[in-house]
């Protein structure tokens, strides 16, 4: 049975990726890395902890002993690499482990996978044919936009925080492995993702959770900040399309065509659960607006069309029939 390494399979949209692809792909062993920080959870995958093709292993993406035995003991023919520390605010905080978990960390992988497929540049061990490193990343290594325009794969790279700085890196890395050594490589780099089994300190799962709660909804700034909103599913879906029929050393936008706001996302969100979770009053009277964060990005949005026109995939799920089921799943794990 061929072997995958899924890192991070614990976290938001790895345990959404790894369900997915287990389902569609039965004769694949699944191994998924995850040190379990804040952000894994396996409860996210505790229905199929059983499954003869997946296999849990709690470890450090930057552990290279512990990589390269993995290496060795599975003769992995993939890495799906989502590993990373991801929460803006957190990384304005405590930027250093941003940088050791995704620059360092995603630097380790590459590395041992190159000296487990290759045996020197561009030269392919047998059996390593096919085998390919995809890295997930963001569109917040471009930077912010103006009220026009769409990120394409050409977009100049413009973080300005240190968690994009260090995705940013992260994807540099990977595409010098790839012009450097011949790697097979591909890079996606997604939308905002939306949809259950997200973090509780994201912006979705925030404004539900505190609307059943009772407590102020918190929106940043004059909630004017707009993204382009991705359901999780349809993201997997992207993944897989990219890591099976991708071009080597090609990147890849994943994006869900669906600009929001900040304030229309809770806005939406509240007339969802005044009809769903109805109280006296409707829920929007518990918008709060707080402080805006530093360097707030204003506006993303992904240009997916080279991935729509040359691999096929679409969004299936448009932001107004994602919410709603991920409201339900949340109100099913809240209440």
């Amino acid at each position: 049975m061929l072997s995958i390494l899924v890192t991070g399979g614990a976290g938001f949209i790895g345990s959404n990726f790894i369900r997915y692809f287990l389902d569609s792909n039965e004769n694949i062993h699944l191994v998924n890395l995850d040190l379990l920080t804040y952000a894994g959870d396996l409860a996210n995958l505790q229905d199929i902890d059983e499954s003869f093709s997946y296999t849990f292993i709690q470890g450090d993406i930057c552990d290279r002993e512990l990589v390269t035995s993995l290496f060795e003991k599975y003769n992995f023919k993939g890495v799906i690499h989502f590993a990373a520390e991801s929460h803006v605010d957190n990384s304005i905080a405590n930027p250093d482990t941003f940088i050791r978990t995704n620059v360092f960390g995603t630097f380790t992988l590459l590395d041992v996978a190159k000296n487990h497929w290759m045996n020197g540049p561009n030269q392919i061990k047998k059996g390593h044919e096919d085998s390919r490193f995809l890295h997930v990343s963001t569109d917040e290594v471009y930077g912010s936009l103006g009220e026009e325009g769409l990120f394409t794969e050409e977009t100049a790279y413009a973080p300005n925080s240190p968690y994009s700085a260090s995705k940013a890196s992260s994807d540099f890395m990977v595409r010098s492995y790839y012009h450097t050594y011949g790697l097979n490589v591909v890079t996606t780099n997604c939308s905002n993702n939306y949809g259950p089994r997200q973090h509780d300190e994201k912006l979705i799962p925030t404004i539900i959770r505190k609307a059943i709660s009772g407590e102020n909804i918190p929106i940043y700034g004059d909630g004017k900040n707009v993204r382009d909103w991705l359901y999780v599913l349809d993201h997997c879906k992207g993944i897989e399309n990219v890591f099976s029929q991708g071009r080597s050393g090609e990147t890849y936008n994943i994006g869900g065509g669906n600009e929001r706001n900040n304030l229309y996302i809770a806005n939406t969100i509240c007339e969802i659960l005044d009809e769903k979770a109805p109280k006296e009053r409707s829920y929007k009277e518990q918008i709060s607006f707080v402080k805006d964060r530093p360097g707030h990005d204003f506006r993303y949005a992904i240009d997916a069309s080279k991935l729509e026109s040359n691999l096929g995939w679409r969004a299936q799920e448009n932001f107004e029939s994602g919410i709603i089921k991920t409201i339900e799943w949340y109100l099913k794990k809240y209440q």
